[in-house]
């Protein structure tokens, strides 16, 4: 298996692990990330702000009380651009015998283009360091401060101590025109402060963590009561679905063995048909054949009126012998069980020709013979024979057509004729018709007859198929 296979596969078995969760089960853990994550961003900025808000006010403090004890002595700078062995002096003295001191544990004083104009190292001065952020700043007008953050060159040596350190630039300003002309840098140790951080930090923290938590909580009570319901009725509804499932099985069961029961009908009725149609070309009709032949040869002895009389009755015998030898024609069958189903078809529109003399136009094209029982096919020939009688009887025998189309889905079949169309009422059909609807929707095929609107009527039936007959 290919790494792209066994990922996929991977894939597919955690995608169907995940959606066999609970709602509130998958809300839990979607939620649990997006909260988490949120924890950290949030928790992140807020302690962020709160350091800096922190770091800012303790150095505006220390600032002011550092501009006001410096300030004045550095004032000279602005004169002469450098401070005298005076002001060296003073600074020494306030940053070694003065609670000051104490706290701060060193001091730059810097110019503009970044040189160390004084420190308490005095290697350090008349060093230039590059310009960073914080200096500019300074620079600039700002005061600016920072917590534990020495990783400049310039402040190396401050890094060394291992202090907590609140690293602070002030900017110094020319007394009568407020230019800034120096800045002053000095390290505080910030031991109080690192506490008062590490304090507001674990209170942010905190509040941000119970406050998800709560939320979290909250949504997930929801979503848990949302799915407890959801699934409730999940299984109501595969329940009902079962009870459908159970009672549609019994219907289709039921439907199947209505439908068996109505083709064995059919098939009865249709052997009760071509016996009658037998007994009645062996029976009446024999004997009507003898009565015709004995009724000539007794008028050939009869004269006058008895005579004319008795040709007569002759004649009526004669026709009623055509008649019942034309309905014992047509209460038979011709052999349809092993014919392909177009050569039904063409059987019953020939019989149809040869007994009535009206032709009939046929069209049949069958992709594939389909695999009918004997009551479709015995019903297919019935459906031509009958809509072939009502055309010719309603018609005149005017335009009739027969039209079979059969794939290995489905059977349509439709005769059509030429003349008057149906009458406009509800049921237009006869009893020829009706018996004819109710055979087609026996084997669940549809039954349909209507007038055509370019003149004449039609009928249709449609039957499913069961696929190729032979292969």
């Amino acid at each position: 298996m290919t790494i792209a296979a066994s990922y996929r596969a991977q894939h597919g078995e955690l995608r169907s692990r995940w959606s066999r969760l609970s709602l509130a089960t998958r809300f839990a853990a979607a939620a649990s990330v997006v909260l988490v994550v949120a924890t950290l961003v949030i928790g992140a900025v807020v302690t962020a702000r709160i350091e800096d808000a922190v770091v800012r006010n303790s150095a505006n403090a220390t600032a002011l009380y550092m501009d006001n004890v410096i300030g004045p002595i550095l004032q000279q700078v602005s004169r002469s651009g450098e401070l005298t062995p005076g002001a060296h002096r003073a600074l020494h003295e306030i940053l070694e015998n003065t609670p000051l001191g104490d706290r701060v544990v060193s001091f730059k004083f810097w110019s503009a283009d970044g040189q160390v104009i004084w420190a308490d190292n005095n290697a350090n001065e008349g060093r230039t360091f590059p310009l960073t952020d914080d200096l500019r700043q300074a620079l600039s007008g700002e005061v600016v401060a920072s917590f534990d953050d020495l990783h400049e060159e310039e402040s190396s040596e401050e890094a060394a101590l291992g202090l907590p350190l609140l690293e602070i630039y002030l900017p110094v300003r020319e007394v009568w025109s407020g230019r800034v002309v120096a800045v002053a840098e000095f390290y505080e140790i910030a031991e109080g402060l690192a506490g008062d951080l590490r304090a507001a930090r674990a209170a942010a923290w905190a509040a941000v963590g119970i406050t998800t938590l709560l939320l979290g909580g909250v949504l997930y009570a929801i979503v848990l009561g949302g799915s407890h319901t959801i699934e409730v009725q999940r299984r109501a509804l595969d329940q009902r679905l079962g009870q459908l499932r159970e009672l549609s099985a019994r219907n289709e069961e039921l439907r199947l063995r209505v439908q068996a029961a109505a083709s064995r009908s059919a098939t009865q009725t249709d052997r009760t048909m071509r016996r009658i149609g037998a007994d009645l070309h062996d029976g009446p009709a024999q004997h009507l054949a003898y009565a015709a032949l004995r009724l000539d040869a007794l008028r050939e002895r009869l004269e006058g009126p008895v005579s004319d009389e008795m040709a007569r009755v002759a004649g009526a015998v004669t026709e009623a012998l055509t008649e019942v030898r034309a309905v014992s024609r047509g209460l038979q069958l011709p052999d349809i069980a092993e014919r392909p189903l177009e050569a039904t078809v063409k059987a019953a529109v020939e019989a149809h020709e040869a007994r009535t003399g009206h032709c009939v136009t046929l069209e049949a094209t069958c992709s594939t013979e389909p695999d009918l029982d004997p009551a479709a096919r015995v019903c297919v020939f019935r459906f031509v024979q009958e809509g072939l009688n009502n055309a010719s009887r309603h018609a005149k025998g005017v335009g009739l057509e027969v039209a079979l189309t059969c794939d290995d889905q489905e059977l349509r079949l439709a005769v059509r004729d030429q003349g008057p169309g149906l009458p406009d009422i509800p049921r237009p059909e006869g009893m020829g018709l009706s018996g004819l609807r109710d055979r087609v929707e026996s084997l669940g095929g549809t039954f349909a007859a209507r007038s055509r609107p370019e003149g004449g009527a039609e009928i249709i039936m449609t039957l499913e198929t069961r696929g190729p007959a032979w292969t």
